[in-house]
């Protein structure tokens, strides 16, 4: 992927791009500031996994190039979204059939503002672009209604147990 511009509204430039190790304490500093520590990927994992799936971060930056938001997860064979994947970059397979998305994060000064959903609606694009069947994400069940807009399919109740809460499968199939 190139890097791809994109003017809203206001006429603010946003650039979309993947991660770099350059990036990994500031995704870990919104990564903190957009879930509880129970759910939140460390320092470290974040580190690990941009060095091992660079390309499957996606990250809306502002005309200075500050990252306003961004979506990371990775590639796999496997149908459902479990919880040894966040922790084991190694099953990463950029050959996979399925984008799994693992968070999406906006810094919160920039919430509510469409930045979230206009990363969403280019990490789908990409992901159809590779061949992939679709993308499966987890989320609470008050952002059901925000991922359905994109066309996710709400599948039930996941198996997952990450941070001690309930979620929901969503999957997006092409």
């Amino acid at each position: 992927m190139s890097d791809m511009t994109e003017t809203t509204g206001d006429d603010v430039r946003l650039t979309i791009r993947h991660a770099t190790s350059a990036d990994v304490e500031a995704l870990a500093t919104i990564e903190n500031e957009c879930f509880p520590p129970a759910e939140a990927a460390s320092l470290d994992a974040i580190r690990e996994r941009v060095a091992a799936y660079p390309e499957c971060f996606w990250l809306l930056c502002d005309e200075n190039g500050a990252i306003i938001s961004f979506i990371n997860g990775f590639v796999t064979d496997r149908r459902d979204l479990e919880d040894d994947m966040y922790d084991d970059a190694s099953q990463h397979n950029l050959q996979g059939a399925w984008q799994m998305i693992f968070g999406v994060d906006t810094a919160p000064r920039y919430q509510h503002h469409g930045y979230a959903s206009l990363l969403m609606r280019r990490v789908i694009e990409d992901a159809h672009a590779a061949g992939r069947k679709g993308l499966v994400l987890t989320c609470k069940e008050r952002l059901v209604g925000f991922y359905s807009r994109f066309g996710y399919v709400d599948e039930g109740i996941s198996d997952s147990t990450h941070g001690d809460v309930v979620w929901h499968q969503m999957r997006l199939t092409f």
